[in-house]
């Protein structure tokens, strides 16, 4: 391998595959570190409702990006990318390897790719909050749909943090939001290997499943009530707390609060797997394939 060559590998699927275990065997494997592109377990509140990496899993390889900052501090994709291209540059210092872990879509395309700089304003998001919370969501859906048809077409529908985003650049920009995402890509200075990790529908059902039955006896429940009085936050507005709030607030029973989370995380890894199937240079395998899985990276740096 050349000395000038670095590489990225990145692996990437849906929630409960495996990635976490992977990631470690490859770090270990190459002998070197994991920069965590899953962007719940930024946040140092949450831990259990997020599957992040356990005091073991730590151990076995150094991870960036786990437990950095608070559910209260802002943080974008787009400081995300700025962070983790350094962390890779000073990584690269020593080492020609480096793992990017993450089923968060937006932010492993952050670090390959790069996102457009999109711009923003805090009043005019508290304005599109405060119609929120006054008007309801049908009211932002209405005016997405009429300002950028091409985005409403896109965009998660029911997701009011996505519309606002929306909305907020249009609203300030007077451009519509489609026009900021250009999608191209911007040259890095290392080589991308992307593994993604997928199996039969059933057997991930049966790992999701399986997870939060797990995070029940770890104390999920806990742990969401203790985040209670945060739950207006954004972090919080998430798959495995949002479910919980509704059980604390009366509006489900433990067992419909638990089936529904159950449901909204199966729906999450489709969604997962939908955004990352589209990109053709991820190579396919099983979560037990990990011999396979390192030969082939071999194979990618020798060439």
């Amino acid at each position: 391998m050349s000395q000038n060559q670095k590489y990225l590998i990145v692996v990437v699927g849906p929630t409960a595959i495996g990635k976490t275990s992977l990631g470690i065997k490859l770090a270990n494997a190459f002998q070197t570190e994991i920069i965590s592109a899953d962007s719940r377990q930024f946040f140092k509140e949450m831990s259990i409702g997020t599957a992040k990496p356990s005091k073991e899993e730590l151990g076995q390889a150094k991870h960036h990006f786990v437990d950095f900052i608070s559910i209260q501090e802002k943080y974008t994709a787009g400081q995300f990318e700025k962070d983790a291209i350094a962390k890779l540059d000073h990584l690269y210092k020593t080492k020609d390897v480096a793992i990017l872990v993450g089923g968060s879509g937006l932010y492993v395309n952050a670090v390959c790719k790069g996102i457009d700089e999109i711009p923003a304003d805090e009043d005019v998001r508290a304005q599109l909050n405060s119609i929120l919370e006054t008007e309801g969501l049908e009211t932002l859906q209405e005016e997405l749909a009429k300002a950028d048809p091409e985005i409403w077409e896109t965009i998660n529908q029911k997701n009011p943090q996505r519309i606002i985003r929306a909305l907020e650049v249009i609203r300030v920009s007077g451009k519509k939001y489609s026009s900021f995402r250009k999608n191209q890509a911007k040259k890095r200075n290392f080589n991308i290997i992307k593994i993604g990790l997928n199996t039969e529908r059933e057997i991930v059902y049966d790992r999701i499943n399986r997870r939060v039955d797990l995070m029940l006896e770890m104390g999920l429940l806990e742990e969401v009530k203790s985040l209670i009085p945060f739950k207006h936050l954004n972090a919080l507005n998430t798959v495995g707390y949002k479910e919980y709030f509704r059980y604390f607030d009366g509006e489900l029973t433990k067992e419909e609060a638990t089936e529904l989370l159950k449901k909204n995380t199966r729906n999450f890894a489709k969604r997962q797997l939908t955004w990352f199937r589209k990109d053709k240079i991820t190579e396919w395998f099983k979560p037990d394939e990990s011999i396979a899985i390192e030969e082939f990276i071999k194979t990618k740096i020798i060439d």
